[in-house]
């Protein structure tokens, strides 16, 4: 679904192909990132490219919600907040910024923007799930009001590597 929220410092809006060149050079291609995501660091811009025209393609789905998140000061794309997957119906949010970013209180907006949108829209929770380790995403869903409700060991097949998880809910 085509969908532009807004914040007071961030605009959330669908993914362009024009994104690429942000994306890459601003997370998708450092390690420091994406060794908290369930995908690899792109080596180049051309994977970058694929990824984002196969996002492109998934907004034809009613259900699917991605957003590129710009800061309005700099009409920059600084990162991405989607819903990516349903469990029992639940909506699961996943997110990524780049590094230059973090620690001013974008992700925590754009986060907290993304669930309001699924509040007003009937959901009663969302879960969202971060890597034990990653402190940053950790401290940003209790910022949300997620209540960690347990951690397990999970296979991250792209990473070939067992990580523990912290998974949480945020309640309406």
């Amino acid at each position: 679904m085509k969908l532009t929220l807004e914040t007071e410092r961030l605009i959330l809006r669908p993914f362009r192909e024009d994104d690429a060149e942000d994306m890459f050079y601003g997370w998708a291609s450092d390690d420091e990132v994406t060794k908290y995501l369930t995908w690899n660091t792109h080596e180049n811009i051309d994977t970058t490219k694929y990824v984002l025209n196969l996002w492109i393609s998934e907004y034809e789905q009613p259900e699917r919600l991605n957003f590129a998140i710009v800061l309005k000061s700099k009409n920059k794309l600084i990162g991405g907040i989607d819903v990516v997957g349903y469990d029992n119906g639940i909506p699961v949010i996943g997110y990524n910024l780049s590094r230059k970013y973090w620690n001013n209180g974008y992700m925590t907006e754009a986060c907290q923007c993304l669930l309001n949108y699924l509040f007003s829209n009937g959901y009663a929770e969302v879960k969202i799930d971060a890597m034990a380790e990653n402190i940053g995403s950790n401290r940003v869903i209790q910022k949300c009001g997620g209540i960690l409700v347990k951690t397990e060991e999970n296979f991250v097949p792209l990473k070939n590597r067992t990580v523990l998880i912290n998974r949480y809910i945020v309640k309406s």
